[in-house]
């Protein structure tokens, strides 16, 4: 027992380091990137590039994984993230632009590496335990949701040029992080069923749950990125100072996590789809909050229920998901869902940017309306199928 609440409690921390990378990241790569795009819409460009490197590192990621096993592959990562960081901090310096944009990129294979450490979290654990292994991971996340943006804050300044030093704290979080992992003793890999079989890829997609399933992850995947991003480029152009815009992300990043600890109960009692549909209801409550006005207790709030909102959406998703495909059409099926929020990310990464410098705040918000109607709209769609189809003869 004492060896298993050590690796497990190592892995939690290394989930925390995570997010803090994560937060840390979308506070200052959209700052750095405005400070020096060469046009004000090429902002979030770096922010983008963590998201299209995480995607375009998902199968190197599987291949290393299984050559090399848990712990090897995870210090690859770090290793990755080390030098991703430096060089982004070395970016900043000589004021590089596409340098940065490169960076962050590379930064992106840590980023898919470090994803996964929620399945090691389940295998460390076993059978057993994996609800408390769950909670030890979003408690990980709880302290990422703490750190990164105080990390940004308090290293902003630490040299000249705005922002390097927290670049450099990042490099030193992927050093502490290695150690932890280099105590942390992980079971040896399960041999995979070559043989596994299963419908198509198209007769998986075909299904409304999956369908809904992959509308709700990746468009609630999507609005939170799209406003989440724009938060510290939009609060400076309020003339907020960056400790205001990292006290937001703070508390964003708590209301993406800390609800983990009861959304499982919560689909369990009343449902999946009345679970997104909250998650739905509090998109547009944030949205109302963020139009009502730009002092920092409506960018806190409006981004706090956004996070809140981002849980349900995205656990329900996953939880719908679950029904759509059988355990040897589990890795088509995950691939496509991960394929559709990857690409949704990458696209708000970038008209995140876009818009909240060419078209506001405001406009940003009224835009992001349209996702959400159409994944409440078809969770609508969803549960009037699940209706005529429990109930045939009154259709």
């Amino acid at each position: 027992m004492p060896t298993f609440n050590k690796n497990l409690s190592l892995l939690a921390l290394c989930q925390g380091l995570f997010l803090t990378n994560n937060v840390t990241f979308i506070a200052i790569n959209g700052l750095v990137g405005l400070a020096l795009a060469p046009l004000g819409w090429m902002a979030t460009l770096p922010v983008m590039g963590y998201v299209v490197g995480g995607a375009l590192s998902t199968g190197m990621v599987a291949r290393t994984q299984s050559r090399y096993g848990r712990k090897a592959s995870f210090q690859l990562g770090q290793a990755v993230a080390l030098a991703s960081a430096l060089l982004c901090a070395y970016a900043a310096f000589t004021r590089n632009f596409w340098l940065l944009c490169a960076a962050t990129v590379v930064a992106g294979y840590y980023n898919a590496n470090a994803s996964l450490y929620r399945f090691a979290a389940a295998e460390v654990a076993g059978r057993t335990a994996q609800e408390k292994a769950v909670s030890l991971v979003m408690a990980g996340g709880l302290i990422g949701a703490v750190i990164g943006p105080n990390l940004a804050a308090r290293t902003r300044n630490l040299f000249e040029v705005p922002f390097a030093g927290a670049y450099v704290a990042l490099a030193v979080v992927a050093l502490v992080a290695m150690v932890a992992l280099a105590f942390i003793e992980f079971p040896p890999l399960a041999a995979r069923n070559s043989g596994a079989s299963g419908r198509p890829l198209a007769q998986i997609m075909a299904q409304p749950a999956f369908i809904v399933a992959a509308i709700g992850g990746s468009l609630g995947f999507g609005v939170m990125n799209l406003l989440m991003a724009a938060t510290p480029i939009a609060m400076q152009q309020c003339s907020l100072p960056f400790s205001d815009a990292a006290l937001v992300l703070e508390w964003h990043v708590i209301g993406m996590f800390a609800p983990g600890f009861f959304t499982g109960h919560l689909i369990r009692r009343f449902g999946v789809l009345p679970v997104m549909a909250t998650g739905v209801v509090l998109n547009l409550a944030c949205i109302a909050v963020a139009l009502s006005g730009v002092d920092l207790h409506q960018f806190l709030v409006a981004l706090f229920l956004l996070g809140v909102g981002w849980n349900f959406l995205f656990t329900g998703s996953t939880t719908l998901s679950l029904s759509a495909y059988t355990p040897e059409e589990k890795d088509r099926a995950q691939g496509a869902l991960n394929f559709f929020m990857f690409a949704t990310l990458a696209m708000s990464s970038f008209a995140s940017g876009v818009l909240v410098t060419t078209q506001g705040w405001t406009l940003l918000n009224y835009g992001s309306l349209l996702p959400v109607a159409v994944t409440g709209g078809a969770l609508l769609w969803l549960a009037l199928v699940s209706r005529r189809a429990q109930n045939p003869a009154n259709t």
